[in-house]
């Protein structure tokens, strides 16, 4: 009699102390996961609709032009003169404004 009230009793203590956990990493998931899969979501879709002619702003702080766009790279094309051109990786975009918008998508 007394085994059987102390398995029913470690039982319950197992549920006390697994509660918690779980409570825990379900915070742990909606409040650092899942906001950093909808940015990492965000960036992917403005990365994949800059067209040439757009300004873009790059990680280092540099406005530019959008004059190439490949696969993984583009060319952005910095100053006043018109002279500089520069490959770079399209992760070292960090804000994208449209040839005809005055809106900036922000990462």
């Amino acid at each position: 009699m007394l085994l059987g009230q102390a398995s029913a009793g470690g039982a319950g203590a197992w549920a006390t102390m697994l509660l918690p956990l779980v409570v825990f990493f379900l915070l742990m998931y909606f409040m650092i996961m899942r906001p950093q899969k909808k940015e990492q979501q965000r960036v992917k879709s403005m990365l994949s609709s800059m067209e040439v002619g757009d300004s873009v702003v790059t990680t280092s702080g540099f406005y530019g032009i959008l004059i190439d766009i490949t696969d993984e790279d583009v060319i952005v094309e910095f100053g006043n003169n018109r002279n500089c051109r520069i490959p770079m990786r399209k992760a070292a975009i960090a804000e994208v404004e449209k040839a005809g918008d005055g809106i900036a998508e922000k990462e």
